[in-house]
C-alpha cells in the first residue's frame, strides 16, 4: 500500500482542470474551482476543454507538460478513463470531479460525489498510488470486460442515462438476458488453458458494479493483481440467483467462477463487444489484459488507510461545502 502526503510549505500546488463541457456548467466550475483554490492559497489553475476528438488524453498530456501537479478532472467515466491514460507513469495525481452518470471510479474508491468534496480532497493532498490494467495500448482503473456487460452498454442510450441515472443499464441488460453464451478459452497466468460456455468475462481491479453493487469482495486497487470473474448463466433463473447472491453479499455466488492474475488472455468463438471502464472498444474474439502495479497518484481522503479508499468521504465532502460557502460568502 503506497501513501503520499504533500505538505511542503511552499504554498499552493500548480494544478489544471481538465473538463467535459458538455456535462457541466464550465463557467460556474470555474468560479468555484478557483475560488476554492485561491482560499487555500493555490495560484490559478490552467484551463483544458476536451473535445470530440480528444476527450482528454491530448488536454491531460498538455497539463503535464506546462508543469501540474495536480489535474482535476471533470467528467464522466469516458473521461476520466481518457485522462488515467495520459497520467500513468507520471509523479503527478489526478484529482476526479465526478459528473455525468456512471463515475465508477469515484463509486469503487470511496470519492466524493460532489464538486466541493473532490476540491477539497485534492487540497488536503491525500494520495494513494493505484494499479492499472492494461489492454493494448489503452489503460484501465476500474474494469475491463468482454460478452454481455460491454453488450449491455452497448444497449444503453445516452438519453436514458441523462434522464434516469444508472438504472438505465438495467433496460440495457434486459435486452440481452436471452442471448447465447460464447464460448471461450481463458487462459490465466501460466496456467492450463480453461474452457468455458461464458455469458460475460471481467477482468477487475476494483470489484463494485454500477449502482454501488460489489462483485467481487476481494479486488483491491493497489494489491498487484487482477481479479477475473466468469459468469455463466443461462437462463433468466440462473440471472436471479447470481444477483441475488451478489445484491445478499453471500461468500459463493452461483454460476460465477473467480481467479486473481496478473496476465489473462479471453478468446472466444466469435467477435464480441468489449468495455473498460465503461466506455466501448472495438469488438474482437480476443480480450488479453496485464496488471501495472502502483502506476497511478490518486487524490483521496486523509488517512487513505481503508483498503478500498473509502475513508470519510461524506466528512471531507461537508468541509469542501463550507469552504465554498466561506469563499462566496453565503
Amino acid at each position: 500500500m503506497s501513501q503520499r502526503s504533500d505538505t511542503s510549505s511552499d504554498g499552493g500546488l500548480r494544478s489544471a482542470v481538465v473538463v467535459n463541457p458538455t456535462k457541466v456548467d464550465v463557467d460556474q466550475l470555474r468560479d468555484t474551482v478557483t475560488r476554492a483554490l485561491a482560499d487555500a492559497g493555490w495560484p490559478e489553475p490552467s484551463w483544458y476543454e476536451t473535445t470530440v476528438n480528444d476527450p482528454g488524453r491530448g488536454q491531460t498530456r498538455q497539463a503535464v507538460e506546462a508543469g501540474a501537479e495536480v489535474v482535476f478532472v471533470c467528467g464522466g467515466d469516458g473521461t476520466i478513463l481518457s485522462c488515467v491514460n495520459a497520467l500513468v507513469g507520471t509523479d503527478v495525481a489526478m484529482a476526479v470531479l465526478p459528473v455525468g452518470t456512471g463515475n465508477l471510479l469515484a463509486a469503487n474508491l470511496g470519492l466524493s460525489g460532489d464538486v466541493a468534496g473532490g476540491i477539497e480532497i485534492a487540497l488536503e493532498r491525500g494520495r494513494r498510488l493505484l494499479d492499472v490494467g492494461v489492454v493494448g495500448d489503452q489503460v484501465f482503473t476500474v474494469m475491463a470486460g468482454m460478452g454481455f456487460d460491454a453488450q449491455m452498454l452497448a444497449a444503453t442510450s445516452e438519453t436514458t442515462k441523462a434522464r434516469i441515472g444508472w438504472p438505465a443499464y438495467l433496460v440495457g441488460a434486459v435486452r440481452h438476458l436471452r442471448d447465447r453464451p460464447m464460448r471461450v478459452v481463458i487462459r490465466i497466468d501460466d496456467d492450463a488453458p480453461r474452457r468455458r460456455r461464458a455469458r460475460t468475462v471481467l477482468v477487475a481491479n476494483v470489484g463494485r458494479l454500477q449502482g454501488g453493487v460489489r462483485l467481487l469482495a476481494d479486488a483491491e486497487p493497489d494489491d498487484g493483481y487482477l481479479d477475473v470473474a466468469i459468469l455463466t448463466p443461462r437462463t433468466v433463473r440462473h440471472w436471479a440467483v447470481l444477483i441475488w447472491a451478489v445484491v445478499a453479499k453471500r461468500e459463493r455466488v452461483p454460476r460465477m467462477e473467480v481467479f486473481r492474475c496478473r496476465r489473462v488472455q479471453i478468446t472466444s468463438n466469435r467477435r464480441q463487444p468489449r468495455q473498460l471502464d465503461g466506455d466501448l472498444i472495438t469488438p474482437e474474439k480476443a480480450l488479453r489484459a496485464h496488471v501495472r502495479p502502483k502506476a497511478l497518484w490518486l487524490c483521496v481522503p486523509r488517512p487513505a488507510e481503508a483498503p478500498d479508499l473509502s475513508v470519510d468521504a461524506a466528512t471531507v465532502s461537508r468541509r469542501g461545502e463550507r469552504r465554498i460557502e466561506r469563499v462566496r460568502g453565503e
